[in-house]
């Protein structure tokens, strides 16, 4: 089995949806990749084995929301469920504190319970002290068992240990890679995509950065600057035109843009938790903005969190000195719109960029899943230009 840290493939290396003629709004971040955000650390492992019926196309997204060293110092944090078909584990504690201070791994759907022993594996050996008290690890899932023997059990304990190890800044590989291995997204292949925007506020400049991955969406739903580029294209669809999953359910079809989205934002502004739950709620319009509706059968899932602050929103247990007070600074509320806009911004793009930098890719039992042909998408952003 291929086990490793990703590593950005050449498609990656050389293209991403801006250089195929894709105009964006908003100014992006240096790498245009959550990672700009200061402390950021992003890190993964890519499972691939096997062509037959128990093909392994999965792996594991680690992200550290203040690096390795920072682990246990909370962040401002808020959930949104656009559609709950789907699952992220520490959701009630983000709820109930406001606030989230561990790794975020993203995975399959049922390599859950593997990645969430493995980051509870991981804390207790390099931060015995957070695990000496409870610890509640926040992982999201997305179903890639079209691609991948989902029920094999092939992600274990190990592959998010290594995908922690693995996290760092820098540019972060898209497309085939981590928990977005075997995903699919408007019936091409999907995976992991990211993108960042400059926020001016004042005399500062911050960031606010989205890591999605990205397995939603039917192919009639693809839409690029209102020109329908799923239902123009060439490619073929097997996921959602053959008849797959009839065999393996009898008489059961998988519709169109079942699948899940996982939303990571991330911003160093100052927000209060109400404040990034307003984020976390334009997470949704920016995955809307490529076409899709939000399928019942589709979880789409957004976190967002802000790293300033350092030191507050702790939840530890009390001790013999005085009691104090936590005091956070924050932007006022009335000057909140450039920051839910570059969210979805954001968010809009990540999505862009995981279909580009997505490769073809042959799963389990022989399943295809087609890469949106970039030529296509060239073809169309000409088109928008020459408006």
């Amino acid at each position: 089995m291929t086990t490793e840290p990703a590593r950005p493939s050449l498609r990656h290396a050389r293209v991403r949806a801006r250089d195929l003629g894709v105009v964006f709004e908003g100014e992006p971040g240096p790498l245009d990749a959550l990672t700009d955000v200061p402390g950021v650390e992003v890190g993964m492992t890519t499972l691939i084995e096997g062509d037959g019926p128990h093909a392994v196309r999965s792996g594991v997204t680690a992200i550290l929301p203040r690096g390795r060293d920072g682990v246990g110092d909370a962040c401002a944090a808020a959930v949104h469920s656009f559609n709950g078909n789907g699952e992220l584990t520490g959701r009630s504690w983000i709820d109930e504190s406001g606030s989230l201070g561990l790794p975020i791994a993203l995975t399959n759907s049922h390599a859950v319970g593997s990645v969430h022993a493995g980051v509870d594996s991981w804390i207790a050996r390099h931060a015995p002290s957070l695990s000496a008290q409870w610890l509640l690890p926040v992982v999201g899932e997305t179903w890639d068992g079209y691609l991948n023997d989902i029920n094999g059990a092939h992600v274990r304990p190990e592959h998010a240990i290594q995908a922690i190890d693995a996290a760092t800044g820098g540019p972060v590989p898209e497309g085939n890679v981590g928990g977005g291995t075997g995903m699919n997204c408007y019936g091409f292949k999907g995976g992991t995509g990211t993108a960042s925007r400059i926020v001016r506020h004042g005399a500062d400049a911050y960031v606010v950065a989205a890591l999605v991955q990205a397995n939603f969406g039917a192919r009639h739903e693809l839409h690029l600057g209102g020109i329908p580029l799923g239902s123009e294209s060439a490619a073929p669809n097997p996921m959602e035109e053959s008849d797959w999953f009839a065999r393996e359910r009898a008489g059961a079809t998988a519709p169109g843009g079942a699948g899940s989205a996982i939303v990571v934002i991330a911003t160093n502004a100052p927000l209060l938790p109400g404040q990034c739950a307003a984020l976390a709620r334009r997470g949704a319009l920016g995955l809307g903005r490529s076409g899709t509706a939000g399928s019942h059968f589709s979880g789409d899932i957004v976190l967002a969190f802000s790293t300033a602050n350092p030191g507050a929103l702790a939840s530890v247990f009390p001790t013999d000195e005085e009691a104090g007070y936590d005091t956070l600074r924050f932007v006022p509320w009335g000057r909140m719109d450039p920051f839910l806009t570059a969210a979805v911004q954001a968010v809009d793009e990540a999505v862009w960029n995981a279909l580009v930098a997505a490769e073809d890719m042959v799963g389990r039992a022989g399943h295809r899943s087609p890469a949106l042909p970039h030529e296509e998408i060239r073809a169309v952003a000409a088109r928008l230009a020459a408006r």
